[in-house]
């Protein structure tokens, strides 16, 4: 088993930038790929970005130029740089971990789906307000 335990969530205005963590209690071969999806009210969870564990990440058209997904192997941490905030991104988001070796090529044109991903964490909100 590996818990995912996510922070860093909360609330901005448009235009302002957060910065999510996310922790893994160990590393397994479940742990190649981390990523962050989320889930606003509504709406369908949807994959934001993904880091393998040799640094290749991948992310959504949505967050192009805005987030920035990394990772500290030795640390076990996943971290989601989010600048430039729109009420848009306003969800839950959360941490998932899956063993696919191919998850952050960019030729999927975005995080791999849900069923992908073995474990997940508990979420943060993050709001953004105008």
């Amino acid at each position: 088993q590996v818990q995912l335990v996510e922070s860093g969530g909360g609330s901005v205005q448009s235009g302002g930038s957060l910065r999510l963590s996310c922790i893994a209690s160990r590393s397994t071969h479940d742990t190649y790929c981390m990523s962050w999806f989320r889930q606003a009210p509504g709406k369908e969870r949807e994959g934001v970005a993904s880091v393998a564990s040799d640094g290749r990440t991948v992310y959504a058209d949505s967050v192009k130029g805005r987030f920035t997904i990394s990772r500290d192997n030795a640390k076990n941490t996943v971290w989601l740089q989010m600048n430039n905030l729109k009420q848009e991104d306003t969800a839950l988001y959360s941490c998932a971990a899956g063993g696919h070796r191919d998850c952050a090529n960019t030729g999927w044109g975005g995080p791999l789906p849900q069923y992908e991903y073995r474990f997940w964490g508990q979420g943060t909100q993050v709001n953004v307000s105008s």
